[in-house]
């Protein structure tokens, strides 16, 4: 019979390359929660970013893992735990120790093909048009750029972008930013300026408008998207959902909630909180397939694990299992 699973939870800071900014405000460092779990002689490991946004800190999310019984499985997880960050870093450590015990990569576990890389967006943070034209030249190459957007003074910031990188697909996040008439008003701007798809333009909770506006672009549910149980509130106001590995809970969750969303004809975006390679790995084995990956967080990075993802150009690729999986 195989031992208890001994917890040890850790908090890791990284220094970000540059100061981040989005509508809500601005920051430096990423502060996550790193879970390594051990068990007759295997080890796993997770991570997750405890998010102000969902009434997480990082001593709630603490309290939460350090709750947990050392018989735990992944399948009773799902129900001591709600859907967020503590649950991820849990059930990403308990898949990555099944896999270390089995001597098997985790998408071999999950039944899954063998991964291979995708190509992720790039984002820019939210800066004065002409430092946000300045980044996007620098940035002009890549074939994807995430602009974050939500002010009062956006207009000029993404005009600036598209002079900056005139080639590039652009895809924006509001954060929540804009309410009903802001965006009908800003839409036909977005086509005009070859904007692919507009991420959770108003607040969650409040967005029930979206089913009664025109939608002449692709809306994406963000912060009005979490696990399976928010798919029927979606239905008629989003045409994409962004599926984040600490909202969904874990990847249990998230590869249950793409099946379920293009089940239901959401096309599925694939994204992450601003964390290290730790935390990328296994949302690469949902990005297989997905229309668009947003897996850019350790690029945003002064500094990472060892080892980490690989990175070429635009594509990040699977995980070592040295990292994890």
């Amino acid at each position: 019979m195989k031992g208890d699973i001994v917890f040890e939870v850790h908090e890791d800071r990284f220094a970000l390359a540059e100061v981040f900014t989005i509508a809500r405000g601005s920051r430096s460092h990423a502060d996550v929660l790193r879970v390594e779990m051990t068990r007759d002689g295997a080890q796993g490991r997770g991570e997750c970013v405890p998010y102000a946004r969902y009434g997480e800190s990082m001593e709630s999310v603490r309290a939460q893992i350090e709750g947990l019984a050392g018989d735990v499985t992944r399948a009773a997880l799902q129900d001591l735990l709600p859907a967020g960050a503590a649950r991820n870093a849990v059930d990403c450590a308990l898949w990555d120790l099944e896999a270390k015990a089995a001597g098997r990569r985790v998408w071999d576990l999950a039944g899954l093909a063998r991964p291979g890389p995708v190509e992720t967006a790039f984002t820019l943070s939210l800066d004065t048009p002409e430092k946000m034209e300045q980044a996007a030249r620098r940035h002009a190459a890549r074939p994807l750029l995430k602009i974050k957007l939500g002010t009062a003074e956006d207009m000029p910031r993404l005009e600036a972008v598209r002079r900056g990188a005139p080639d590039t697909t652009i895809i924006i996040d509001a954060n929540e930013g804009w309410d009903a008439d802001i965006y009908a008003d800003l839409a036909p701007h977005l086509l005009r300026l070859g904007v692919a798809m507009v991420e959770q333009p108003l607040p969650a909770g409040s967005d029930d408008m979206l089913a009664e506006i025109a939608r002449p672009l692709p809306v994406c549910a963000d912060e009005s998207c979490h696990d399976r149980a928010s798919l029927p509130d979606l239905r008629g106001k989003y045409d994409m959902v962004n599926i984040k590995l600490d909202k969904t809970g874990g990847l249990t969750e998230a590869l249950a909630l793409r099946d379920d969303a293009v089940a239901a004809g959401y096309r599925v975006m694939v994204g992450c909180m601003v964390g290290s390679s730790l935390a990328m790995a296994p949302a690469v084995l949902v990005a297989q397939g997905a229309e668009i990956v947003d897996l850019d967080g350790p690029l945003l990075l002064a500094e990472d694990r060892s080892p980490a993802m690989r990175y070429e150009g635009a594509q990040i690729f699977p995980s070592d299992a040295a990292l994890w999986g």
